[in-house]
């Protein structure tokens, strides 16, 4: 039978690995959108801009109508700071049903979080402004336009559900329709910043990269959870309904014929 301290080590350490690397990971992150605005600020100028941003915005002016406006403005709505933590919270309770594990809500929020958080800090450090309102679709937005917030925090919530979901099903199509589907809607909400003109496209670049790096960070701790679970010869991790078990972990956590743990 376990000692209390093995018990102890059996629970930290997988979980110490997974929560260290996301605030590891989420440092960098921050970091790393605090330096891309440095640089932008230094080597971006408006004639620079010019080559991109003015053409692109010109562009989805081009395109309008008001049935048009007003479906786009529905869809981005789906990741501002009302309706994404709405999506957020229902992908990750389906998720923690799903895999009957609370790691979803670790991994969801962490990464949520901090994204938000490269987001704030990015816009204060730069604070570059938006185009200009005649350019723009109402309902207009008066906070610093680098880098898009909608476009950063979509990518990170919808990659790691993604990624969270494939791994409850092992059908490739199944796998494939998800990342395809995901991807669209990633790429949607970026592009829908730019066709109201509510951002420059070189911000949507910018949330789509830091985004597609924070998930990446994400995934690596969610390895490690796993990685020091096998280590430690104790099975899978528990769930809300199975007991720990003591064989090695096969398939990288996931278990079942057609279903794994989200965890």
């Amino acid at each position: 039978m376990d000692t209390l301290p093995e018990r102890l080590r059996e629970w930290f350490k997988p979980y110490a690995a997974l929560t260290i690397t996301i605030l590891m990971g989420g440092g960098i992150i921050v970091a790393l959108a605090l330096l891309g605005a440095e640089v932008y600020d230094n080597v971006v100028d408006n004639a620079g801009l010019a080559n991109l941003d003015k053409p692109a915005l010109r562009y989805a002016e081009g395109l309008r109508n008001p049935g048009l406006d007003a479906a786009v403005t529905g869809f981005t709505n789906i990741g501002g700071g009302i309706g994404m933590p709405i999506l957020a919270s229902i992908l990750t309770a389906w998720l923690t049903f799903l895999g009957r594990t609370w790691r979803p809500l670790i991994l969801v929020g962490g990464a949520a979080a901090f994204s938000t958080s490269a987001t704030t800090f990015g816009k204060k450090l730069v604070g570059r402004t938006r185009p200009d309102h005649a350019d723009a679709v109402p309902p207009f937005e008066t906070s610093p336009s680098f880098p898009s917030g909608h476009t950063l925090n979509t990518t990170v919530v919808i990659g790691v559900v993604i990624y969270l979901t494939c791994l409850q099903f092992h059908r490739t199509m199944v796998r494939v329709s998800l990342i395809a589907g995901g991807t669209l809607f990633i790429l949607a909400m970026g592009l829908s910043r730019v066709f109201l003109g509510h951002h420059w496209l070189t911000d949507v670049i910018a949330g789509w990269l830091l985004g597609l790096i924070w998930v990446c960070m994400v995934i690596l701790a969610h390895r490690l959870f796993h990685f020091f679970r096998r280590r430690e010869h104790r099975g899978p991790a528990p769930t809300f309904d199975r007991p720990v078990v003591r064989d090695v972990v096969q398939n990288d956590g996931i278990t079942g014929p057609g279903k794994g743990s989200a965890g």
